[in-house]
């Protein structure tokens, strides 16, 4: 037969629309869908149903297209129930029908379907049954066609399918809903969908339509002027927004594009339903949640395993071929992902690296940082843990190897081995310090959002942090741009590129520190930065020619974070316990010199300084010049101190005169040598005398700690005794429970009494009811029986404790109680079984979970009741009425209905046959089935009764009848074959019905 075309509820044929830039509705549901779609459909306000396209009229303005698990070798009639609840044209999808306004369009069985400049598009589904993802295909079609103007609901239903399809549509700037956890009959998709942190609304079937057209209206319903009628009214708009945004999550977006910028926060508008951009800037304020929420509407990023396969495959091929095998065993391979989002690409560039290291059979340190700004995305990735719908991005050799599916299904986990290489951490990739001695760098789809500034920015960093031959791996739509100074091509396709060091200026880490040189000087027509860039480096590198001291970067404490020049002069290690102090490892003569000054620098925060503090090294005194100062740095929170050390300029006294001196001019050397040495060792008194002040003032802090922590151990003290008066209590009521334990015992030694009356009366019970019963445990070993049970199965007392299965039972054709049992202990759902013993009685066996008062199962219960007498009444009134109900059926019934014999004599007629062809009965009975059919259809009659001859089960069918009157009618048939009680076909019933 003909397959019928796909056809609206009461409706033509659909055209191609006039205007295709209506909102799309996707909508996915699974087990439990049809409820839902109920109340949703029932709720949307009656439209015209016309199909315009326009989204005019009292039209939603929008498309509907449903998505739902159904099963694959069923004709599906989800079309005729969404008909019932809505006013709009009802369409099965064919391939490449276009998308109309106003209309609902449901998925057939056993495709997937896709969306396409406005059509729908069916494919053949390549995976296997049970692993088919259709929401997530589609609404991954959808969001890359749509953009904007893609919608998706996810409803009821198990599993995690629409997951990744949320992020599609959210990264394209969509809107989301679910359907709320209460309302759903199984919660597993929309409980998938809202963990994303992705939904914009989360809602009752009911109340979705009102929430999605007053959405619709702000969003797509006018021509928006909002950022586009007053440039600088918007500029100052988007400021105070950046403010907000900044004061709340400590991130600046005002360098990002503004586009994007532009196209998010009309979203979120269009989602609160806020007309103006000063009433969305007062919205913000008084509503700090909004601030978050436009934050991860700022920050979403469509990501998935190994997205864009060419580009990993290339990554693969050319990236990480050229940088391991350069690698010696043992060394490491540091990657960073900044933007990292939820793990994904992260995840899949650790899986390429394992794979390598693997097949060149060698052991390396692979170390991958994969950043991002999103807190919650952060949380994710550390997890490991993705819906099952990844699948669909992943080879199944790799989902076997990599992953673990968690239990319960739905989900799955990294592997420890690869999640162990990846450090996930929290960093703002504009302001925060990089990583450095990269190899890999994958930054991919960031650099697009943000604005020309920040690109000249990040792609020095890159440079910067990546070692020499590094990779830079970025997004389809990203390049170095201008940077072709500092990067080579390598697959200008899969946007990989090198670190170039040929015509670079080594840059120093000093360049973090020091404030950028203004433009004084340039040449004209060249770059300021360019040109401030130079100047700076060529007066680092000057200075650190000529300006040879020795210093060192501490803490508060004193501890070496960086040493710069030669200070083996000054400094020496301490004896002990290796470490890096500088106090520790001021030579003699120094220490104290240098605690005085890092204790007023520390409470100070100033530069102080000692001029001449002289310092022994190898048996001889030196003068040396310390200054300490503190140092502003966002690299850390606590406190930063530069520690110089510089040779004194003051030069030493010298004993000698020139030749023909007279005396008195000596006396005057040795005056000013005396002096020099007084002063010195009033320099070095007063010196002294600061260090004990120092030490007095840390000595006094210190005590004022000590008196702190003795009242906190006061306090702990009397916590203790509190305690122990509590114990003491504790164990006072536990000799009173022992006592009251006793008493229980006493109590239960009568209850025991009771309970071996109640089963002397129970034993008697059973006994007594004629019903044979077995009880049986878990491993079905017998553990009672009552003695009516013989008369079935051959059961002696020594039984007891064997299994059920080893006993010979007394039933005919039934061998199966074993299964039967282990069924229903499996399932929990009772089984009720008729069966027949060797003596030709009857039985009804009854097989039921053995449950306690605690409702736990500890066995069966399998009962034989009696019935026999009851079944041979049974027999003859279900023939008797067998009789009786195929009398009024063939008098009743409306259709047509005959009955011949192989040969084709009409063996009955009944009245609806009389109406139909016009012959009476007594007249039919004395025809053959050929008069009734025209000479071309004969055969085709006549090979259809030997198939049922043969027992064949028929479709029903059509053909034409010839009536009374000659004319010429269309049936449909549905033909049976009677069969006697031998199994033989002896006759051929069949109901006709005239079809239009």
């Amino acid at each position: 037969m003909a397959k019928p075309a796909a056809m609206p509820i009461g409706a033509p044929e659909p055209v191609v629309p006039s205007d295709a830039g209506f909102p799309i509705v996707g909508i996915g549901a699974s087990a439990g869908g049809l409820a839902a779609f109920e109340a949703f459909f029932s709720a949307i306000p009656n439209s015209s149903g016309s199909g315009s396209g326009s989204g005019s009229g009292s039209g939603s303005g929008m498309a509907f297209v449903i998505v739902q698990h159904l099963s694959p070798d069923h004709k599906s009639i989800l079309t005729e129930l969404i008909a019932r609840y809505t006013r709009m044209q009802v369409f099965e999808v064919e391939d490449g029908m276009v998308v109309r306004s106003d209309c609902v369009y449901i998925i057939p069985p056993n495709h997937d379907m896709a969306f396409l400049n406005g059509a729908l598009q069916l494919l053949e589904p390549t995976a296997p049954r049970g692993q088919r993802l259709p929401i997530d295909f589609f609404f991954r079609s959808l969001a890359q066609d749509r953009h904007a103007r893609a919608i998706g609901i996810v409803l009821s239903g198990t599993g995690s399918d629409g997951t990744q399809g949320v992020r599609a549509i959210k990264g394209e700037g969509g809107m989301v809903m679910v359907q709320d956890f209460e309302s759903t009959q199984y919660d597993g998709m929309p409980r998938s969908a809202v963990a994303t942190g992705m939904v914009d609304f989360v809602l009752p079937p009911a109340e979705m339509p009102a929430q999605l057209i007053a959405y619709a209206r702000h969003a797509f319903g006018k021509t928006k002027e909002t950022f586009s009628s007053n440039s600088l009214k918007v500029d100052e708009a988007l400021k105070k927004i950046f403010v907000l945004l900044r004061a709340q999550t400590g991130h600046d977006f005002s360098q990002y594009k503004q586009n994007t910028i532009n196209r998010r926060i009309e979203r979120r508008m269009a989602v609160h339903q806020i007309e103006l951009v000063d009433d969305y800037i007062l919205y913000l304020r008084k509503t700090p949640s909004e601030v978050g929420e436009l934050f991860r509407d700022l920050l979403i990023g469509v990501t998935n395993f190994f997205r864009d396969p060419e580009a990993f495959k290339a990554l693969e091929d050319e990236g990480i071929v050229r940088l391991l095998s350069n690698k010696p065993a043992g060394s490491t391979v540091r990657v960073w992902v900044p933007g990292c989002s939820t793990g994904e690409e992260a995840y899949s560039i650790a899986i390429l690296l394992q794979e390598r290291m693997d097949a060149l059979k060698t052991s390396l340190k692979l170390t991958v940082f994969a950043t991002d700004i999103d807190s919650r995305a952060i949380e994710h990735a550390r997890a490991g843990i993705y819906p099952a719908s990844v699948a669909a991005d992943i080879s199944t050799e790799r989902l076997k190897r990599y992953f673990t599916e968690e239990p319960g299904g739905g989900f799955f986990r990294i592997n420890k081995l690869i999640r162990d290489m990846l450090v996930f951490s929290e960093q703002d990739v504009i302001k925060d310090p990089p990583f450095s001695r990269l190899d890999l760098i994958s930054c991919r789809n960031l650099l697009i959002y943000m604005g020309p500034e920040l690109h000249k920015k990040l792609l020095p960093l890159f440079h910067y942090a990546l070692n020499p031959g590094g990779i830079l791996f970025l997004g389809s739509s990203e390049s170095t741009g201008d940077h072709l100074d500092l990067f080579a091509t390598l697959n200008r396709t899969a946007k990989l590129y090198q670190r170039k060091d040929e015509g670079v200026p080594h840059r120093l880490s000093l360049t973090r520190f020091l404030p950028p040189v203004t433009g004084i000087g340039r040449k004209p027509g060249k770059p300021l930065a360019e040109t401030s860039a130079q100047l700076r480096e060529l007066t680092e590198r000057t200075l650190l020619q000529q300006y040879a001291v020795g210093g060192a970067l501490v803490n508060d404490r004193g501890d070496i974070l960086y040493l710069h020049g030669r200070t083996g002069q000054y400094l020496e290690p301490a004896a002990g316990e290796a470490g890096l102090n500088i106090l520790k490892m001021s030579r003699q003569g120094l220490r104290p010199v240098m605690a005085t000054l890092l204790h007023k620098a520390t409470t100070k925060k100033e530069l102080v300084s000692h001029a001449g503090a002289r310092v022994k090294t190898n048996g001889d005194f030196s003068s040396v010049d310390v200054k300490v100062w503190p140092v502003l740095s966002d690299m850390t929170e606590q406190p930063l101190f530069l520690v110089v050390l510089q040779p004194s300029l003051k030069a030493p006294a010298s004993g000698k005169t020139a030749g023909g001196a007279t005396t008195r001019t000596e006396n005057k050397a040795d005056a000013r040598k005396i002096n020099v040495q007084v002063a010195a060792l009033q320099q070095e008194l007063r010196d002294k005398e600061e260090y004990l002040q120092s030490s007095t003032e840390e000595l006094e802090t210190t005590n004022e700690e000590l008196k702190s922590a003795n009242e906190e151990m006061q306090s702990i003290n009397e916590e203790m005794q509190s305690t122990n008066e509590e114990l003491e209590t504790s164990r006072e009521e536990l000799q009173s429970v022992n006592e009251e334990l006793a008493t229980v015992n006493a109590e239960l030694q009568g209850k025991v009494t009771d309970l071996s009356q109640t089963n002397n009366d129970m034993n008697n019970l059973l006994a007594g009811t004629g019903v044979g019963t077995i009880f049986v445990d878990h491993q079905l070993c017998i553990q009672r029986f009552t003695p009516a049970i013989t008369l079935v199965i051959n059961l002696i007392a020594t039984d007891i404790g064997r299994p059920v299965g080893h006993i010979v039972s007394n039933l005919m054709d039934y061998n199966r109680l074993v299964e039967d049992v282990q069924r229903v202990l499996d399932t929990l759902v009772p089984s009720e079984i008729e069966v027949q013993t060797k003596l030709g009685k009857w039985f009804v066996l009854r097989i039921r979970p053995y449950r306690t008062l605690e409702n736990v199962i500890e066995g069966a219960v399998i009962t034989f009741f009696d019935i026999t007498e009851m079944k041979k009444a049974r027999d003859e009134l279900e023939e008797a009425q067998s009789l009786r109900r195929l009398a009024a059926i063939m008098t009743d019934s409306r259709d047509a209905i005959l009955v011949q014999d192989l040969e084709g004599k009409i063996l009955a007629w009944n009245p609806g046959a009389t109406r139909l062809y016009g012959w009476t009965e007594a007249e039919a009975l004395a025809m053959n089935i050929r008069q009734l059919i025209p000479q071309t259809g004969q055969e085709e009659a006549l090979a259809l009764i030997r198939q049922l001859a043969r027992a064949e089960i028929l479709q029903p069918y059509q053909m034409d009848r010839i009536t009374k009157d000659g004319r010429t009618v269309h049936v449909a048939l549905t033909a049976t074959a009677l069969v006697d009680a031998s199994g033989v076909v002896y006759a051929v019933a069949t109901t006709e019905r005239v079809t239009v």
